[in-house]
């Protein structure tokens, strides 16, 4: 039983197998309680979460919140890789709009196409014609600027302004630090100051 639990834990991103026999150790030795809460936590989560209907989102609704939310700014739709992204997003407190999660990049080495990441979706909502702007939020890494590219691609054809997030120095961050790649995107993605 402490074999398989120690399994189950390594299935999570960056636990290893130290990591999980920590956790296992520490569950069983001080904290049975929280152990059995954690359990039933992730059985009624596996069991009742399912993604959003619109934008495939973790949600446990059909439709999620933030869909459902009609004083939300449905001309604007922010592409996202996770829902982590959303959250992240939704922290800054500046975006009104909708959203679509890809729930990855595309990656054909790794097997994962366009339909692996639902643009035919994402494609019948551009369809619409309620989508005047598609704001492309990708991670800045070599797959997730391929994914913003075949996005833009597709919806150029439905007359939509295609807008990308800002990638540069983050705040509190130095120059001298910052890689090539970085400082490039910093330049070219420069404002007017006021």
């Amino acid at each position: 039983m402490i074999e398989s639990l120690n399994k189950a834990f390594c299935a999570l991103p960056g636990v290893g197998s130290k990591t999980a026999q920590r956790f296992v150790y520490h569950l069983l030795e001080r904290n049975r309680d929280g152990g059995m809460e954690l359990a039933k936590a992730l059985e009624n989560a596996m069991e009742h979460v399912k993604h959003c209907s619109s934008c495939r989102t973790l949600s446990e609704k059909d439709i999620c919140n933030i869909c459902a939310n009609e004083v939300r700014d449905s001309s604007q739709l922010c592409v996202v890789e996770t829902p982590t992204d959303i959250h992240a997003i939704e922290q800054s407190g500046i975006y009104k709009g909708k959203y679509f999660v890809l729930s990855g990049y595309l990656s054909p080495i790794d097997g994962i196409g366009a339909a692996e990441l639902g643009m035919d979706d994402l494609e019948k909502k551009l369809q619409d014609k309620n989508i005047n702007e598609i704001i492309l939020a990708t991670n800045a890494t070599v797959e997730g600027e391929v994914t913003a590219h075949y996005i833009s691609n597709m919806a150029k054809q439905f007359d939509i302004q295609i807008t990308r997030i800002a990638h540069g120095i983050p705040i509190g961050g130095e120059l001298e630090y910052a890689d090539i790649n970085t400082i490039a995107h910093a330049l070219s993605g420069r404002k007017n100051y006021d």
